[in-house]
């Protein structure tokens, strides 16, 4: 009910204020320190969301509006369930990917569902066909594989949300991060991941350099009338460990190159970043990272690097006087740098 201040609770009044500007002070000062002492990653981690939300909407209109929804057959990932797939059923290994999606697409906190498995041979899965389990990984870069090869009768995917699934190709001169796509490339997101798990990467690293000379713009668009190369705007390198053994990678989506784009040459090992938007090499090359917009000038500068003129298979190419090494490791999210406090 209404009634007036009494003497004594000025003094009350004065405390509390005297509390309360004591408190935002700290909180003020805890924003500047970790924003002095954390400013790179917190930049990469924001500069990775805007990406994202960018780039979700570009695969969607170019896949028909739902965008890349696959997994890899006859894999099952383990993780505790957040959706238990006994009365959770779809036709398609694409609805049971989206159903995860729809969990992993938020602005507000990490995602509900980073990884599915579906049963989607009738055959094989009897009672279990259909069965969607959507699941957490504990962590998403080294997702818990429970069993692999043609007797698994499941298929299961990756989902990256905002600020997740980053690789960095660290190079002597910057590091160049990089946005894996699991749900377009399954198959070559997980052989980039197994790279994180070696010791070393010993013969990664980049060969070749072509610059955009006078063809195409800052921007990657093609100067009108000009000729598509030489030089060709790319720089093509290798990601393989040497001593370990490689098997070939299926082709999988295949857009426009554009500026960013991250493809495989062939089945790979060898693999190019693109300077320019490469429309007349139609959808040739399958795609499975874009390069974070802010390191393009990483990969601008070793494309200025000092060349040598070669030809392969009848074409003229610039080959690097001196290959630049690369290493291939991963980079924390937001959370996770909380967590660890580094």
């Amino acid at each position: 009910m209404p009634r007036r201040l009494n003497d004594g609770e000025p003094g009350r009044f004065t405390a509390t204020a005297l509390l309360l500007i004591g408190l935002i002070s700290c909180v003020i000062v805890y924003a500047v320190f970790s924003t002095i002492l954390r400013p790179q990653d917190r930049r990469l981690v924001d500069s990775a969301v805007r990406f994202t939300e960018g780039s979700r909407g570009h695969d969607a209109a170019e896949e028909g509006g739902g965008g890349c929804c696959r997994g890899i057959d006859n894999l099952e990932l383990w993780g505790p369930a957040v959706k238990w797939g006994t009365d959770f059923k779809f036709n398609s290994s694409d609805g049971c990917c989206k159903a995860c999606k729809v969990m992993c697409s938020g602005n507000d906190g990490p995602c509900l569902c980073d990884s599915w498995v579906f049963c989607g041979n009738k055959d094989a899965c009897g009672s279990k066909f259909g069965e969607c389990w959507l699941k957490k990984q504990k962590d998403v870069l080294v997702p818990d594989r429970q069993g692999g090869g043609e007797k698994v009768m499941w298929t299961s995917g990756l989902i990256f949300g905002q600020g997740q699934g980053i690789v960095g190709f660290e190079t002597e001169h910057g590091v160049i991060h990089v946005k894996l796509h699991p749900e377009c490339a399954p198959h070559s997101v997980y052989y980039i991941l197994s790279l994180l798990t070696l010791r070393h990467c010993a013969g990664c690293q980049f060969h070749r350099a072509e610059n955009r000379g006078s063809y195409w713009d800052s921007e990657g668009n093609h100067v009108k009338n000009a000729p598509f190369g030489p030089p060709y705007a790319m720089i093509q390198g290798i990601l393989h460990a040497e001593g370990n053994m490689f098997t070939p990678i299926p082709t999988e989506h295949c857009p426009t190159i554009s500026r960013g784009s991250v493809a495989w040459v062939g089945s790979g090992p060898e693999f190019f970043i693109s300077l320019a938007n490469h429309h007349e090499w139609k959808q040739s090359y399958t795609v499975f990272g874009s390069v974070l917009p802010e390191d393009m000038d990483v990969v601008e500068t070793i494309a200025g690097l000092p060349t040598r003129a070669d030809v392969w298979n009848s074409v003229n190419v610039s080959v690097l006087e001196k290959p630049v090494s690369l290493t291939v490791w991963r980079m924390k999210t937001g959370q996770e740098q909380e967590e660890t406090g580094s």
